[in-house]
């Protein structure tokens, strides 16, 4: 019963996804929708929500979807430093891979979770290994790369979850 938020949130997410890619409204397509989207909750939804919905969901959402767009941005912004690596002619000079750590204050499962993905979905970096204690290590292709880390990501990601940050 605790999960049940959790679950009807799930089902929503993987049947407007469904919707989206199949692209089909009859009612046959629709149903499997339903169906596909119900079993794949079942299995899913504690993976996704690994602790119990709190009543201040909706503010998340809200802070989320405040977040996405800036998001975004840091990908194309990363997307474009990529670019200039890839297409200079001393390439091998800019690339300087290199893994670093930093311990995060961020608590709550689903903020590591949503700092690490949105580290990895930034060009340039990937998130290597993030523990529950918030200690993170991360690939970065080069310096400026990793030099954006943890910083306003870290702090952003941590007020969609309430939570503090060191600075």
């Amino acid at each position: 019963m605790k999960y049940l938020t959790a679950y009807i949130l799930t089902f929503i997410s993987t049947f407007i996804v469904w919707i989206i890619f199949s692209g089909l409204i009859d009612p046959y397509h629709l149903t499997l929708g339903i169906i596909s989207s119900a079993a794949v909750s079942i299995f899913s939804t504690k993976i996704i929500f690994p602790e119990p919905l709190k009543r201040d969901l909706f503010i998340v959402w809200i802070r989320f979807l405040i977040y996405f767009p800036w998001l975004i941005i840091q990908i194309f912004i990363s997307s474009f430093h990529m670019i200039k690596i890839v297409f200079s002619p001393n390439m091998k000079k800019l690339i300087e891979p290199h893994i670093f750590e930093f311990k995060t204050p961020i608590k709550n499962t689903t903020g590591l979770t949503t700092f690490a993905n949105s580290i990895t979905l930034t060009p340039g970096t990937i998130t290597v290994m993030v523990s529950v204690s918030g200690r993170f290590r991360v690939h970065a292709i080069d310096k400026t790369s990793a030099d954006g880390l943890p910083g306003e990501m870290e702090k952003k990601v941590a007020k969609i979850f309430g939570e503090k940050t060191y600075g």
